[in-house]
């Protein structure tokens, strides 16, 4: 409706019926002469009576000029009068101009006002724009702030519709607003309509809201501050009380302030990634294995699987990420274990076992070059591992700096120890139990040995024995 229809819609006229109408019914030439009647028009603006004008040209024309005033500040909108125009009509006999004094109450209490686009949510405007066409490149702009360009072009000419991912890459499927937004013509303060980059920049800042912040462990003021982009001083300032000397208390609730966007925009996405499948553990008990030991039947191997994930963002922040297919590129392979659950006495028996796998005595215990040779020398086994005389657990397994190399000695807990020298390598650790005829470690010539030998050593109750005696 233009601004003349709009002045005109609520105009009401008054014509008020005088006497003299009597007397030029009479049509006598004295009533007739007195019949000049003069009308003016009573001028009321948003139900407040400003006076009379002599013709309504004369506020229309001052309308005109505040519009065209305003114009030249606020060039391409379509600018009109916001306040209600109503004119009454009266017939009078003396008319008394009241139009230069109309004028300035006009000029006074005009409101001029733009058409412009409002973007809403639940009927609630939250910015104010030119118009339509403004309004939905604002929207869409704010929404590209959360989307890579390359993907927005993709998108909105529909390529990745049916493309397969490779691996990390990812596609829109779907861009919206979280809330109902709306569009509505309005009629506002041109001070409160902005520019297109203006709009988007202000969705962008969102509003500000008050939370509580509880102080933790650590933080001083300066951390918490930047915590909410604010400066110490402004978070002084929202707390009553507190200063830059102030030592906070761990439980201690701070006024803080953080943004609230506005609007959010939802983007829906499938990313496509390759990743590790960690492999599934085996333990299988063995009753011949003594227990407490482990030995790998079967080494395992991650696999390698295909996802495709469905993700929702808002404002660009994951909200959720699901799995929407799994595809299998490498199997992982089981590990097994076998575990053992033999329960190994750590007491002996009493009998002792030959120490390696055959062999022969190359040195009997005695005197031996001027010293005693405190046990048997056992040479050239069918293999060269050495083996548990007797159950028992390992007192000590290492280097013997006393000549011996290599050494192990285990307590069979009756009484007996027994000892095992010059060995290449040992299998075998402190505090360990052992078995009659389990691996002790491999026949070697380290420490004073002649060549490739067990020196094997039998003591009982502290004292030395000779192991013919108990082989």
């Amino acid at each position: 409706m233009n601004l003349h229809g709009r002045r005109n819609k609520v105009g009401a006229y008054l014509i008020m019926t005088i006497s003299v109408l009597a007397l030029i019914m009479s049509g006598t030439p004295s009533a007739q002469a007195e019949t000049n009647l003069h009308t003016i028009y009573h001028v009321y603006m948003d139900e407040e009576y400003l006076g009379s004008v002599s013709s309504k040209a004369v506020v229309e024309s001052e309308v005109d000029k505040l519009i065209e005033e305003e114009t030249q500040k606020y060039k391409d909108y379509q600018l009109e009068l916001a306040n209600d125009l109503t004119y009454i009509e009266e017939d009078v006999f003396r008319a008394e101009s009241e139009d230069d004094a109309i004028r300035e109450k006009i000029a006074e209490k005009a409101k001029i006002q733009a058409i412009s686009t409002a973007i809403t949510v639940k009927d609630e405007a939250i910015v104010y724009v030119k118009n339509e066409e403004v309004a939905n490149k604002v929207i869409e702009r704010f929404q590209q702030e959360y989307v890579p360009e390359a993907q927005w072009k993709a998108y909105q000419e529909n390529e990745d519709a049916s493309v397969d991912l490779k691996k990390d890459e990812s596609k829109i499927t779907d861009i919206k607003m979280k809330e109902d937004t709306s569009l509505q013509e309005v009629v506002v303060d041109p001070k409160d309509i902005l520019e297109e980059k203006q709009a988007v920049e202000f969705l962008q800042k969102g509003t500000l809201e008050e939370k509580q912040h509880e102080v933790q462990e650590g933080e001083v003021l300066e951390s918490i501050a930047n915590e909410y982009n604010l400066s110490t001083k402004e978070l002084m300032e929202l707390n009553e009380g507190i200063t830059e000397d102030t030592v906070l208390q761990i439980g201690q609730e701070l006024q803080t302030v953080v943004t609230k966007p506005l609007l959010h925009v939802v983007v829906e996405k499938e990313l496509y990634q390759e990743e590790s499948v960690p492999f599934e553990k085996e333990v299988i008990e063995n009753d011949e294995m003594p227990k407490g030991e482990t030995k790998t039947k079967q080494a395992g191997k991650n696999g390698t699987s295909g996802f495709l994930y469905q993700i929702v963002e808002e404002n660009g922040s994951q909200k959720k990420k699901e799995t929407k297919k799994e595809t299998q590129i490498k199997k992982p392979v089981k590990e097994v274990i076998e575990k053992g659950t033999k329960v190994v006495p750590d007491r002996g028996s009493g009998t002792f076992a030959w120490p390696t796998n055959g062999g022969y005595v190359s040195s009997k215990m005695g005197q031996r070059w001027g010293s005693l040779h405190k046990g048997i020398d056992i040479a050239r086994p069918d293999n060269l591992t050495i083996k548990a005389a007797d159950n028992g657990v390992v007192v000590s397994a290492g280097w013997d700096d006393g000549g011996y190399g290599n050494k192990v000695v285990i307590d069979h807990q009756n009484g007996f120890q027994t000892v095992y020298a010059h060995m290449d390598s040992i299998s075998v650790s402190a505090g360990q139990k052992v078995e009659k005829g389990s691996e002790l470690g491999i026949m070697g010539a380290t420490g004073f040995a002649t060549g490739v030998h067990l020196h094997f050593e039998v003591h009982k109750d502290g004292n030395l024995k000779d192991p013919l005696s108990y082989l």
